[in-house]
């Protein structure tokens, strides 16, 4: 649930049309390609036309290199109106869409973050400059962005801007053929069955939010955000593990599949605080993996802190390794 700066290639770009309510335009500057008209439009919701133009732009993204310039969560987000403390802004030279950034500002504490692309032929203009400008603006100059990969081009950005290093996200990797993992040992008194749609939200996102209470990102999903989810190609309920005593939801393992590219996830995994301690994380790590395993796919992937070393630890213990490193850069301020 992260993003990226600089992706993609593509021998065109969208063109957007219809813009719905604006909130902000600013227009070209000094260091926009001399000749062109460059723009930045702010956004509370996109248009279907302007949806799919960003989306497009992603795509191209993916298919370039290899990964999502913009987090699920972001891409989420492109749809279905307006949200609370998001904004789009949408970069165009001369009506040609050419860059994008989201802007979320939702949480009390932690600054408001962000993530920002620019297509790949229209880099090295200023445009990155640009919409991390706005986006510094628009902040108050409080500010996180997320960089996938740590890539050069991103590292720069931020020291132009005056972000500075701050997280460190992991995605690890272990191969599911041939995976002997032992039997899941359960604490006494606890069972574990899977997702019912409309019969285990509300329980499911108490947990989760006591669950990621410190991590602002997933434990402030509300019921749109899990409806977004299920509404998903991927969403299997199969595959979302839930773990009871008795009748109190004290853990869940919820895992996806990315079918075109034959990797399973452990997606959230979760357990609630005072039902910790007692093995259960590992034996709902394993039940997912196998389940994942026995849907023929050849890895798992996973998303973790750095500087969670308990949780590294055991993921390494379970044959993960870190396959990439995704930074968040911020203001000092």
């Amino acid at each position: 649930m992260v993003t990226s700066w600089f992706p993609f290639a593509s021998p065109f770009a969208p063109t957007l049309r219809h813009p719905p309510r604006t909130l902000v335009r600013m227009t070209s500057d000094d260091t926009a390609p001399r000749g062109t008209s460059r723009s930045i439009d702010t956004h509370s919701a996109l248009s279907p036309d302007q949806t799919e133009a960003v989306l497009a732009l992603l795509a191209e993204a993916a298919h370039r290199d290899g990964q999502q310039a913009v987090s699920e969560q972001g891409r989420l987000q492109l749809r279905g109106g307006a949200r609370e403390g998001v904004s789009h802004f949408l970069l165009t030279v001369d009506e040609e869409l050419v860059g994008y950034a989201q802007l979320e500002d939702t949480d009390p504490v932690e600054a408001p973050a962000a993530e920002l692309v620019v297509h790949p032929s229209h880099r090295g203009h200023g445009h990155g400059r640009a919409l991390g400008s706005a986006l510094l603006a628009a902040s108050g100059k409080r500010l996180r962005v997320w960089a996938h990969g740590g890539h050069s081009a991103a590292r720069h950005l931020a020291q132009v801007l005056g972000l500075t290093l701050f997280r460190e996200l992991r995605q690890m990797r272990r191969p599911l053929t041939g995976l002997e993992l032992p039997d899941p040992v359960l604490p006494d008194g606890v069972s574990v069955r899977t997702f019912v749609p409309g019969k285990d939200d509300a329980a499911w996102l108490a947990v989760n939010a006591a669950a990621f209470a410190h991590h602002p990102e997933q434990g402030s999903l509300q019921q749109r955000d899990l409806d977004d989810r299920m509404a998903e190609p991927w969403f299997d309920p199969a595959g979302f593990f839930l773990a009871f005593r008795d009748a109190e939801l004290v853990g869940f393992h919820w895992t996806k599949v990315h079918a075109a590219e034959r990797l399973g996830e452990v997606y959230v995994l979760g357990v609630r605080p005072g039902a910790q301690g007692g093995g259960l994380g590992k034996s709902l790590t394993t039940i997912g993996l196998r389940h994942l395993a026995g849907q023929g796919l050849p890895t798992a992937m996973l998303y973790v802190d750095a500087d969670n070393k308990a949780a590294v630890s055991v993921y390494e213990r379970l044959g993960f390794v870190t396959h990439e490193t995704d930074l968040m850069y911020r203001t000092e301020t």
